[in-house]
């Protein structure tokens, strides 16, 4: 029963969250362009929002990437600079701050949703359930430090870590690297496959249309009225 489970859970529902997470946000693209927004309620209130929004994106941003480089580089690539223990404790330490960064600012934004009465107002469930859904799996992740620093050996970042390539590069025994791994894990993986699966139908969709030109644009040229 229970290998039959994990296999579900980590076998096949990352698929299933991987399906409906890109054909579910090409759908949205094609029929729903008037929802293709973050929802921005800055016009409402400006209380707190800077603060939050600030140490949120900054935290999220290096969670990201982290865990992409992380789980997805093969062993080989860093074998020969850097030991499977020296990163782990790395990604403990960065990992740490950026989520602590996370925590702290998604809760200001969850906070002012929930009790400021305008921005309230113009919420949505689905705003509010996804935001606490991120705050679920930023305190997971902030929880799977306490059980790391019991193996700085990497092992368990290695199982990890071969689970995701598997699943990424259509391997059939994927769910098979995470049957001795704890608990606290396959929680925090199964709140990130779910926030992946309902994606399409939350404000998080404005991600794909993050404007990175920015970075390279020019000045705006601002003329004072006489």
């Amino acid at each position: 029963m229970l290998d039959y489970l994990n296999t579900l859970l980590f076998g096949l529902y990352p698929y299933l969250a991987g399906s409906v997470f890109l054909i579910g946000s090409l759908v949205r693209f094609d029929h729903g362009q008037y929802t293709w927004k973050t929802g921005s309620s800055q016009l409402l209130s400006k209380r707190r929002l800077r603060l939050g929004s600030n140490l949120f994106h900054i935290g999220v941003l290096v969670i990201f990437f982290g865990h992409l480089v992380g789980l997805l580089t093969p062993h080989w690539a860093y074998a020969w600079m850097i030991t499977p223990g020296h990163k782990q404790i790395m990604a403990i330490v960065v990992g740490g701050i950026a989520g602590v960064m996370c925590l702290a600012g998604g809760l200001i934004l969850l906070h002012r949703r929930l009790f400021d009465p305008r921005v309230r107002a113009s919420s949505s469930v689905a705003d509010i359930t996804i935001l606490s859904l991120l705050m679920v799996q930023v305190t997971l992740g902030l929880l799977t430090i306490a059980f790391a620093v019991h193996h700085l050996d990497g092992s368990v970042m290695l199982q990890l870590a071969e689970w995701a390539q598997s699943i990424v590069f259509f391997r059939g025994d994927a769910a098979a690297h995470l049957s001795e791994v704890g608990v606290i894990y396959k929680l925090h993986i199964f709140v990130g496959l779910t926030i992946i699966l309902v994606f399409p139908f939350t404000r998080l969709v404005h991600v794909w249309s993050a404007p990175l030109w920015y970075v390279g644009r020019r000045y705006q040229l601002v003329r004072r009225r006489a």
